[in-house]
């Protein structure tokens, strides 16, 4: 009678063992703690434009109520492969500002012809306003030699090594605008062949 009941209890077990294989496994199951479902990693975006925030300021409009406070964002955006752009919003937040200029930059972009040894191929100056940016092309090794618009803008339009001077006002949209003014106007090595002909 007892190896009756042994083989009886052995074969229950042998049962139940298959229908728990049977059964679909749970996400609460198995290594997974905590109940947590599993989620596959999103594909990283990858950005065409890197980004800058060069300057933020905080205005007011004097209305019939009092004062009404807005911020300004000054932005510059590029691929450090001759491109960039810039754009200054306005927003009564700062991370409203900072998108609206963002989008603006990334809709109005300008190419610059980059020289060997990532630098401009010639002198130039840049005007704007009262502001005046002379740019000077350096040897490799030499860096961004030049104050904080200026440097946001060449980094992100991928120049490397150049000197740079800011006469008259220090203003930053002015400095931008002014160094944006010096790189529209700089000609490739070709397009000054072409012109000589």
């Amino acid at each position: 009678m007892a190896d009756e009941k042994e083989n009886v209890t052995k074969v229950e077990e042998t049962v139940a063992s298959k229908k728990d294989d049977r059964r679909p496994r749970r996400a609460h199951e198995g290594d997974n703690k905590g109940g947590e479902r599993r989620r596959r990693p999103r594909p990283q975006e990858v950005k065409e434009f890197e980004e800058t925030v060069v300057e933020i300021n905080r205005i007011s409009k004097t209305v019939q109520g009092g004062r009404r406070m807005k911020f300004s964002a000054l932005v510059v955006v590029g691929n450090k492969k001759g491109k960039y752009g810039f754009a200054m919003c306005k927003a009564s937040e700062v991370p409203d500002a900072i998108k609206k200029a963002l989008e603006k930059a990334k809709k109005h972009t300008f190419t610059i012809p980059i020289a060997k040894g990532d630098t401009i191929p010639h002198e130039v100056l840049g005007e704007f306003g009262a502001s005046k940016v002379f740019l000077k092309p350096a040897p490799e090794g030499t860096g961004i030699i030049a104050g904080g618009p200026v440097r946001a803008i060449l980094e992100l339009a991928g120049i490397r090594n150049v000197v740079s001077k800011v006469y008259g006002s220090r203003a930053a949209v002015n400095v931008v605008k002014a160094s944006h003014e010096g790189l529209r106007n700089l000609k490739s090595y070709t397009k000054v062949q072409s012109l000589r002909k």
